[in-house]
């Protein structure tokens, strides 16, 4: 009798060693994990109102990207990378998400960066991601939005792994390419693939915050001395150690959580 039983072989492709390499830079990180639970009740129900009223929806990952860059510009001592002994603390919140996208047979997840995230509504950026999702893809890349590559992105994702892993200590080290390839706060909506209850605890990725959002249950909360069933949000909040101590956080997430409850940045149709 065959213990092994039936199996077939494919790969490991270039889109999973480019991930690979990702993961471990995100190992280098000092990281700390917050695990929050964030009511979206009133959130929903907003977007549903708006969709209902014009046709129209939002994009819910949309609306937490807007939520975040808000409250990450309230708090740029955050948003910031180190350079040795010197940090360099950005105005501009770009926010990359990925994008799950199939390419001969294989879903990749494919990166897009959202430029200056807080001077763009929750329209706009709705409007951005549906076009991220809707372009085309090209296989030899792994990045979304771009009709042209330099010669930087081009290397960066066609040489070989040793090369790589040279190319990604240089741009370590280089807060403004950082910046520009990598964006600082980082959003990634696992929980919109599928039902995931309780929350997700990321390797450590390459910004300075990452926000993991799962899934939404839900739970009884007391408001106003009343027990009530509520929709939850399960959101990890992963932070660089290094460059983010437990005050500026804790303000930081104290911001978050009230924009997200409050409905922020949902137009009123």
């Amino acid at each position: 009798m065959n213990r092994v039983g039936s199996y077939h072989i494919k790969p490991f492709s270039k889109f999973r060693r480019n991930i690979t390499l990702i993961i471990h830079e995100g190992w280098r990180k000092h990281a700390t994990h917050e695990l929050l639970e964030l009511d979206v009740t009133q959130g929903k129900q907003l977007i549903k109102q708006y969709k209902e009223t014009t046709g129209n929806p939002l994009s819910f990952t949309g609306w937490i990207v807007k939520c975040a860059a808000q409250a990450l510009s309230e708090h740029k001592q955050l948003n910031a990378y180190r350079k040795g002994r010197k940090i360099y603390y950005f105005d501009d919140v770009d926010v990359p998400i990925p994008i799950e996208r199939k390419i001969n047979g294989e879903d990749v997840p494919m990166a897009y960066i959202i430029r200056r995230t807080t001077e763009k509504s929750l329209e706009d950026i709705t409007k951005e991601i549906n076009q991220a999702i809707n372009q085309t893809p090209d296989g030899n890349k792994q990045l979304l939005g771009r009709k042209s590559y330099t010669w930087l992105e081009r290397f960066a994702l066609t040489s070989p792994l040793i090369l790589q892993k040279l190319l990604i200590r240089v741009v370590r080290n280089r807060p403004l390419l950082r910046k520009k390839y990598m964006g600082t706060l980082a959003v990634t909506a696992v929980g919109m693939k599928g039902k995931i209850t309780g929350w997700i605890i990321p390797m450590g990725g390459t910004t300075t915050i990452l926000i993991v959002v799962a899934g939404i249950m839900k739970k009884p909360r007391v408001i106003n001395d009343e027990i009530l069933v509520r929709d939850i949000l399960h959101v990890t909040i992963t932070t660089d150690h290094d460059l983010i101590d437990g005050g500026p956080l804790a303000r930081f997430t104290e911001r978050f959580i009230e924009l997200i409850e409050q409905g922020y940045s949902i137009p009123k149709p």
